[in-house]
């Protein structure tokens, strides 16, 4: 990211998580109960497990707002871990902390207990697994949560819905109204059958002491053409959503607009026709492209897909070796979900908006939030006259 940073820290059973983001104008509206929505909304979806029941996430800001408006300087912002009292003192930072109780040693597969271990050198896969844990992605939501509500500010709106776990596959469209009833299906799903069938499966696979993943999808409305650039690998929009997307934990694939089904089709299906008509300017017939074309928005609503993997913490876990005698055990079970798609689906929210709201910067900046107000406003103008639309001072 070059006009919008953000750092995480925080261990999962640390005494909190920690979020710097740097880069927000000055003058955005910003309250602490805005991020605790997303905050909340991560917590939520059916397949969740026993740490749902403990934790109750809610960001304090600490720097960077006053009045509840932004600064101009870095916002930092604090999410305190309440299951951190069960595990002060085997967590704790300094000498006094109880190095041999709670020590794992049997990796699970899928997870980054083995490779960290080797990496780090470490013999307690629990100083792997604390950071490598999930539990980090609610730093990522606050974060995410800022840059959204900056994309708000310039009339860039998001959702993310959940479009299959396991084997069941909804049917819906783009309308932002049915993706806006997502929001209050238990699997964030806006099929009503489908959500029936994936609570379904679901309960199967809890009861048969496995996991589920699925894909979400994250869909923004609003976006002007010409966030992105071609002119370098690193300053596409495809490459930085992608990347963005794929860091979230457990995410094995990523794609946008039509991606992998592109493959098996025709040039003559897949690419979006280009009109233009007076007072109306430039138009699509369809958005195959999601959205992008040679790493840049088209004006086309962005459309995102990313694929999750079944967690890797299986009540009944799969074969493993002990680190400490080399010898065949059961891998380590620590407390987690069965299914984690529709939380995964507000992380993807977070991120898309992080980058998005990187991206709007890096094309209209401004100091201030007026300042990017009026910049934007001009690069719509331009835009209107190079599509032959007539546009008043109001936009």
């Amino acid at each position: 990211m070059g006009s919008l940073r953000f750092l995480t820290a925080g261990e999962s059973h640390g005494p909190q998580l920690t979020v710097l983001v740097e880069g927000i104008p000055a003058g955005l509206s910003l309250e602490a109960e805005y991020i605790n929505g997303w905050l909340f909304r991560r917590q939520q979806g059916y397949g969740r497990g026993g740490r749902m029941t403990i934790e109750r996430d809610r960001a304090e800001i600490v720097a960077g707002v006053r009045g509840g408006i932004t600064l101009g300087s870095p916002v930092a912002l604090v999410i305190r871990n309440r299951d951190w009292e069960n595990w002060r003192e085997v967590m704790a930072p300094g000498p006094e902390a109880r190095l041999q109780d709670r020590v794992v040693t049997r990796p699970r597969p899928g997870h980054a207990d083995l490779a960290g271990a080797m990496k780090y050198r470490h013999t307690d896969l629990r100083n792997v697994l604390e950071r490598a844990s999930a539990r980090e992605t609610a730093a990522r939501v606050a974060a995410g949560a800022v840059a959204a509500r900056l994309l708000e500010a310039a009339g860039v709106a998001l959702a993310g819905h959940v479009v299959q776990i396991g084997p069941v596959r909804a049917e819906v469209g783009l309308n932002p109204d049915v993706l806006g009833r997502a929001r209050s299906s238990p699997v964030f799903c806006a099929d009503p059958q489908a959500e029936t069938n994936m609570m379904a499966a679901i309960d199967r696979a809890r009861e048969e002491g496995d996991t589920l993943g699925g894909v979400f999808e994250v869909v923004a409305w609003g976006i002007p053409p010409g966030l992105g650039s071609y002119a370098h690998w690193d300053r596409r929009l495809d490459g930085r959503l992608a990347q963005a997307l794929m860091s979230i934990p457990g995410i094995r694939g990523v794609e946008i607009g039509l991606g992998f089904a592109a493959a098996s089709r025709p040039g003559s299906e897949v690419h979006d026709p280009i009109f233009w008509e007076p007072g109306r300017g430039f138009s699509r017939g369809s958005n195959h492209a999601g959205g992008l074309e040679g790493g840049v928005t088209n004006g086309e609503p962005l459309v995102l897909r990313a694929a999750m993997k079944p967690i890797p913490t299986l009540a009944r876990p799969l074969a493993s070796v002990d680190l400490r005698d080399r010898k065949p055990v059961s891998a380590a079970y620590e407390r987690s979900d069965v299914c984690a798609v529709p939380a995964a689906s507000v992380v993807g929210e977070a991120m898309a908006a992080l980058v998005l709201a990187d991206a709007l910067l890096e094309k209209v900046g401004g100091d201030h939030l007026e300042e990017l107000k009026l910049n934007l406003e001009n690069y719509r103008r331009y835009l209107a006259a190079f599509g032959g639309v007539e546009r008043d001072s109001r936009g």
